[in-house]
Order: C-alpha cells, then sequence, then structure tokens
C-alpha cells in the first residue's frame, strides 16, 4: 500500500465517528464525529482525506451476531460508497460488533462523566473498530 493513512468510519444513525491510523498503519486514534445530517457532510468528509493523506476508509459493517447483514448493514455499504465518490478514495468494509459497547467500557473505566461520554464514544468505536481491522491486516502480513 502507498504512503499515507487509513481512516476508520464507524456509522451510527446521526453520527459517524471517525478515527485515523498512525503512519505505520499501527495504531489508531479517535479522530472526530461527523453529523450525518450536516449540510457540509461532503465538505467535511473530503477535508479529513486530505488532511490525513488518508489512502483507504474503512467501514464499520454492523451485522448480527449469526453474521447475517440487515438494514444497517446496507446503510454501512451505501455510506462506503459515497466516500469513495465524495473523496475517490477506496473503501473496505470491517465487523464492527460490539464496537460501541467496547468504546463505552472504555469510557466509563476512564471516569468519564455521562456527557464527556457522550460526545466521544462514537470516535472512540472507531478507533476500536479501525484498531480490529489494522490488527487483523498485521496478523495476515
Amino acid at each position: 500500500m502507498s504512503p499515507g493513512r487509513i481512516v476508520g468510519l464507524d456509522p451510527g444513525e446521526r453520527r459517524i465517528g471517525v478515527a485515523v491510523a498512525d503512519d505505520l498503519g499501527l495504531i489508531a486514534q479517535p479522530y472526530s464525529v461527523l453529523r450525518r445530517d450536516a449540510a457540509d457532510f461532503a465538505d467535511a468528509l473530503r477535508a479529513i482525506a486530505a488532511t490525513t493523506g488518508a489512502v483507504l476508509f474503512v467501514v464499520g459493517l454492523p451485522v448480527s451476531l449469526s453474521g447475517r447483514e440487515g438494514a444497517a448493514a446496507a446503510a454501512a455499504r451505501e455510506l462506503g460508497r459515497m466516500v469513495t465518490d465524495i473523496t475517490g478514495v477506496a473503501v473496505e468494509f470491517y465487523d464492527e460488533r460490539f464496537t460501541t459497547t467496547i468504546a463505552e467500557q472504555v469510557l466509563l473505566e476512564s471516569g468519564m462523566r455521562r456527557r464527556g461520554r457522550r460526545e466521544r464514544r462514537d470516535m472512540v468505536a472507531a478507533a476500536v473498530m479501525l484498531q480490529g481491522y489494522l490488527d487483523r491486516r498485521t496478523r495476515a502480513d
């Protein structure tokens, strides 16, 4: 893969958590949150791609415990198509089961208050999902 960063997107109904991998593609860090309904959504996505030097977006794919894809997974796949159309950057999908639950637990254990957790949960969930993708990729190499 060419030099650049991998950006993770954890889609929710109203917000999309964003995380970015380090230059080596080893460690994911929370980055920001995008509002799905924002008028400047496309511009914000382009700015993230440009600012981070994105070479790949990894979109969290919400599948059921049985591995089936439902309406939320279809929406995530549509988001992936939009991301490529808007940014010109390739997209891969990664199973994001339990990422929000893990993110909430991490934030609870850190002692963060409820309001702070709500504001950070989506980007932490994106980092959890992206870290899983990076770890799997590293093991496969």
